[in-house]
């Protein structure tokens, strides 16, 4: 894409309504723009972000094995009246009605919808197990949205629900998105931490948060150091194993849990959720099948959700600098910026068309200033949007077939010849 071509309104200066650093970046690298409060209007460069992220949790989630699904936004009140639930949301439920006078919602998530196609669908024991999921926007009507996209009214989410016939089924799809939760953010260049989280009245310890390390995060989390060498591929460990050592949110961290020399602390962000349900849904809702022996069976649920939109500020906290983003490849909007310092000089223009064309041809994607900028600003600008290579040409080194490449995250920059640079590239 060239970018005298492409949608990307930047703003210089700090605006004013933004608290937090993602929301800071988001607005001043032209990802999103607010229409209403906590509503955003995603603009090209955030809307390839958030593509990204969505292609690595479907790529993930199928690898599971779970199947994608597409439900409404709106769903009729009557379901959430027969869960129990239509009260117990409160206000952040948004309910109208249609023409005909039907109350209908805006889904904030979707264990009745789900469990009503499950109810309706499934006629035995042997349409189990099942573990379907979709990305599909939610509405809760906050009552102060705040932080951009990272607690906003409208958000983008991965919900998925399994159905078993047994707790022993239900426990092996909660560990089976437990490690699919580990390698998903991983991917996305996250660390996570697997923090145990409240059950309610269903109890037990199938509850866990994913929360990311960032120094902005908004809690703070407490953890076992093999977390750290679990990552960095140190040290491997069963779903089981892991699901063994310590992680706590500071209001349930319980000092002297763990020896001193293993307890490590950072701040975190929540972006995901993984929960065993049990029969909640399924005995409100009815959804039940026959058995081996032809005995009713009341089906086991567990829930598991991401912050697909959530993530990119998440990225963005726990990823940048005084300049702007530092975006991991994995979901970059581009993979190389490339900077033409002297547009309308032949061989300045010859060599970024070589290497414009080329990486494309390979299927790398490249963001071309091909605009009359000064040189000062066309690097502000690729160091706001964090692309992680930005490739210059110059009419010096262009004339000598060489040009910089350098890399946004750790600010390393190399002179290479042309062909050099598109071998690294590539």
């Amino acid at each position: 894409m060239r970018l005298s071509q492409f949608f990307l309104p930047l703003i210089k200066e700090t605006p004013s309504e933004a608290q937090i650093v993602s929301h800071r970046l988001m607005l001043r690298a032209g990802m999103v723009r607010q229409l209403a409060a906590g509503i955003y209007n995603w603009l090209p460069m955030g809307l390839r972000v958030l593509r990204n992220i969505e292609n690595i949790i479907r790529d993930e989630m199928d690898r599971s094995g779970a199947q994608e699904v597409l439900m409404p936004t709106l769903q009729p009140t009557e379901l959430w009246k027969e869960s129990g639930r239509y009260e117990a949301m409160g206000k952040e439920l948004l309910k109208f009605p249609d023409r005909a006078e039907r109350e209908l919602l805006y889904s904030p998530t979707c264990e009745e919808v789900i469990t009503d196609i499950v109810r309706n669908n499934f006629k035995s024991y042997r349409d189990t197990p099942k573990n379907l999921y979709q990305i599909q926007w939610k509405f809760r009507d906050e009552i102060r949205p705040r932080f951009g996209v990272m607690r906003g009214r409208e958000f983008l989410m991965k919900d998925s629900y399994s159905f078993d016939i047994d707790y022993a089924g239900a426990e092996k799809h909660y560990n089976l998105m437990y490690d699919t939760y580990l390698r998903m953010f991983a991917r996305m260049g996250l660390t996570a931490v697997p923090v145990r989280a409240d059950s309610g009245a269903i109890g037990g310890d199938m509850s866990h948060e994913f929360q990311v390390i960032a120094d902005t995060g908004e809690s703070a989390i407490y953890y076992d150091a093999a977390f750290d060498d679990i990552r960095s591929g140190k040290v491997q460990m069963t779903t089981a194993e892991m699901r063994k050592l310590y992680a706590a949110a500071d209001e349930k961290h319980t000092p002297g849990a763990i020896p001193a020399e293993r307890l490590r602390e950072a701040r975190g962000i929540e972006v995901g959720h993984i929960f065993y349900l049990g029969k909640k849904y399924s005995t409100t809702l009815n959804a039940t099948v026959p058995g081996p022996n032809g005995e009713k069976v009341v089906l086991e649920m567990g829930c598991y959700g991401v912050g697909v939109s959530r993530i990119v500020g998440a990225i963005i906290e726990a990823s940048h600098d005084e300049n702007g983003i530092i975006w991991p490849e994995s979901v970059a909007p581009f993979k190389v910026g490339l900077i033409n310092l002297r547009v309308g000089d032949a061989k300045c223009d010859d060599t970024c068309k070589t290497i414009y064309e080329t990486l494309q041809a390979k299927g790398v994607t490249v963001l071309y200033d091909d605009t009359d900028e000064r040189a000062g600003a066309k690097f502000a600008c690729m160091d706001l949007i964090g692309l992680p290579w930005q490739l210059t040409v110059g009419p010096k080194g262009a004339e000598k077939g060489v040009v910089e490449l350098k890399n946004r995250k750790t600010g390393e920059k190399v002179e290479l010849s042309v062909e050099a640079a598109l071998t690294k590239l590539l």
